[in-house]
Order: structure tokens, then sequence, then C-alpha cells
């Protein structure tokens, strides 16, 4: 009761914490915030400097008191204190300007498909300790659904492929559920040390990821393109330590990225070929939608629709599919009950 009467005046909260960017939706608002997930700290101090933009354009540039990083990886959080520091630091920016006696918000986090109960817990802890006042936890590609406004809770197969920036998760979803999924840590991040890794092979050139995550966006495809793309690669030559620049093709960077590409193509496959027949009969029809930043390769669509010879669509605006859902879960009751998945702390302690 008490919950639900401070829910009327708290600004409250979904956010997508992924890998590359934390984007966060406030109920009756909108997206209010869409960053890198980087935090820089002196670690003399152990003070936080910079969250987000700021400390993205900071990485590789800071003296040796000042570490730059990224405080999830694959989806997984691999430093709490920092992500607490970073969400504390969101709520904090969202509730700027506000009335001093506005109650904690009520935070709703999209996470991925294969977190365990204890990297569940971790994520709500964070959250509550960041200055939640409740942390409701839904799973990434079910969130994505939600925002893309697909049919979630009628007995019809939708299928979502997300890709971010540490994960590519493929989700069967049926009557509120997910019936069937597969989940890699090959996406955004890998494809850019593909093309770190490229780079350093066949031009003894070294890269930035920055500098590689640009080449990706602007020149990267997963299909052969009508006319060919050309931009400049930037680094440092490996041999004489100098700084060199060369004109790279979108056949050259499709020739690095292609080993993720097919991994990806593989586990779309793989997890139709698991899936009860009714259900691939309703995706054959109604086809496949994708989300996340991961989805915006060129040609990647049509590569998947040509290996599984379904109907390949890309949301609208995919990059803010998870944290739309999370909004629209903000605001009906009903379906947060039935999509949020169990407490891990209310689990680990009926267990104990």
């Amino acid at each position: 009761m008490l919950n639900r009467f401070f829910g009327h005046f708290s600004k409250d909260l979904g956010i997508d914490l992924g890998t590359a960017n934390t984007l966060v939706y406030v109920r009756d608002k909108g997206i209010v915030i869409n960053e890198p997930t980087v935090v820089a700290l002196n670690t003399r101090t152990d003070q936080l400097i910079a969250v987000g933009n700021k400390a993205r354009d900071m990485v590789g540039k800071t003296p040796p008191h000042i570490v730059t990083t990224r405080p999830l990886i694959k989806g997984i959080i691999s430093d709490f204190e920092v992500t607490e520091k970073m969400l504390k630091y969101f709520i904090e920016k969202v509730q700027e300007g506000g009335m001093n006696f506005y109650p904690r918000p009520r935070v709703i986090i999209g996470v991925p498909l294969d977190l365990t109960e204890v990297e569940r817990k971790a994520v709500e802890d964070a959250t509550l300790g960041a200055g939640a006042r409740s942390v409701e936890l839904v799973e990434e590609p079910m969130a994505a659904a939600i925002g893309a406004r697909l049919p979630i809770k009628e007995a019809l197969g939708t299928m979502i492929i997300d890709i971010g920036g540490g994960l590519s998760e493929v989700a069967i979803i049926s009557l509120g559920g997910v019936v069937n999924w597969r989940v890699i840590p090959i996406a955004g991040d890998e494809m850019n040390k593909n093309i770190i890794q490229y780079a350093r092979d066949v031009f003894n050139l070294l890269l930035g990821e920055k500098t590689a995550e640009e080449i990706k966006v602007r020149i990267g495809s997963a299909i052969e393109l009508p006319e060919t793309l050309e931009g400049p690669m930037r680094g440092r030559d490996l041999m004489s330590g100098l700084p060199r620049e060369i004109m790279v093709t979108d056949a050259q960077i499709r020739e690095a990225l292609s080993r993720s590409i097919r991994q990806i193509v593989e586990i779309v496959k793989a997890t139709l070929e698991t899936t009860p027949p009714e259900l691939v009969a309703d995706i054959y029809e109604r086809g496949i939608v994708m989300t996340g930043g991961g989805s915006l390769l060129k040609g990647l669509d049509k590569l998947i629709a040509k290996a599984t010879e379904i109907p390949v669509r890309v949301a609208d605006d995919p990059l803010t599919a998870v944290v739309r859902g999370t909004g629209i879960i903000l605001e009906d009751e009903s379906l947060s009950h039935e999509v949020r998945l169990p407490s891990a702390s209310s689990i680990g302690s009926s267990i104990r």
C-alpha cells in the first residue's frame, strides 16, 4: 500500500543497462539518458570523475591516476562498486531539479536471458544501493519485443533477435513467456575486436576500439553492397611506431566481420531447429524482428532472411527498443506482474 502511495510521486525509471550503452526512461517523460556505459575514476581519491559521453571521450587519453572502465562485460556486472556509482549518478541526474521530498524511484531493468541467480542479485543490489526504492528485472528480448509493440501475450510465435554490445540474444516468445532461446557473447564489441585484429594482421596497424567502431558503423556490412564504400583507417604503424592512415573498403571490413556474423546466423538457425513446429509456422508467416545496435549493420537482416528463408525486419529505432519496453512495463502493472523475473533476493531467502 505504502509502495503504491509513493509510486504516485516518484520518478519511476526503466533502465537498459547495456554493455555498450545505458539508457534511462522516466515515467511520463520518455527516454532522458542515452550514454555509453563508461566510467572515469580517480584512483588516488577513489572519486567518480565522469560518466557516459564525457568518460568515453577520455578513453586512451588519461594520466596514470585516472582510469576509464566499462563496469559491464558481456551483459554481466564485472565491477559491482563502479556499477553502483554509475547507476547512482544516472538516478541523481534524473532527479535533478526535482523537489527534495520525491521518494526513491521504482526501477525496472532489462537483463540478459542467461543471467545466473547470483548475477541477477548483483544487479538488484547495485540498483538498490544506488538509491532505488524497489527493483524489478525483465529479460531483455522480452522488453525489446514489448518496446517493438509485438503481441507477446497472444498464442502466437514471436521471434526476436537482440544484438547489443556484449551479447546476441535470440528468443521465441508466446503467451507472455520465452519458450526457446539462445545467447552468445558475440555482438558489437566482438565485431570491433575483429576489425582491430584484421588491421593488425593485414596492415600491421594498431587501432583503438573507438576507431574500429566508427569504421564498423560507417562501412561495415554483412552482404555485398550495390556500391563500394570506402573510409580511412587511422592508427599506429606497428613497424615504425608512427601514425599511419590507409583507405579500406566495405569488402575488407566484411571479411574482418565474417566469423562473428556467421556465428550470429548459426544461433538463429539453431533456435529455430529446436522450436515447436506450431510456433515455427507462426514465425514463418509473421517474420523475425531485430533490435539492438548490432541490427543496424548493413545487410544483416537480409543475410538472416536468406539463411532462414523467413522475412526479417529491423524494429523502428532498434537501439531504444529495450528501454522503451521497460517504460511500457512501468505504466502497466498487470504486464509487470506477468513478465518480471522472480527476485533473486527472495529466492535466496526462501532457500535458506
